[in-house]
């Protein structure tokens, strides 16, 4: 996920979705060794990052597009739960409560 992280921050396009995309993956990050089974969180995460580059259509370099694919590996043995009734496209499914989530635009970041 570093991986893919720092080979999305190194693009010259960084629009609202690429700018989303890439906090997703950082506090995927953070969360991923304090969840019990993290396929479920890949899950999510991989249908976010399909979903916001379709959105902003993105397209992937071969070695991102790669990482993706590993990452569908993993979320692959998450099973259908959890993808009934879920909006993928939601940033804040990856946010607690009492964490800022960040609202960024090109050259600003709010929370």
């Amino acid at each position: 996920m570093q991986e893919l992280s720092s080979l999305l921050v190194a693009e010259d396009n960084q629009s609202p979705q690429m700018l989303d995309i890439i906090d997703v993956l950082g506090q995927v990050s953070k969360r991923l060794d304090k969840v019990k089974d993290p396929a479920p969180l890949i899950n999510r995460l991989v249908n976010y990052i399909r979903i916001s580059a379709s959105n902003g259509r993105l397209d992937f370099s071969k070695d991102q597009e790669k990482l993706m694919i590993e990452l569908g590996y993993i979320s692959q043995k998450a099973g259908r739960n959890g993808l009934y009734m879920a909006d993928f496209s939601d940033k804040s499914q990856f946010y607690g409560f009492t964490e800022q989530m960040p609202i960024r635009t090109p050259g600003t970041t709010r929370y």
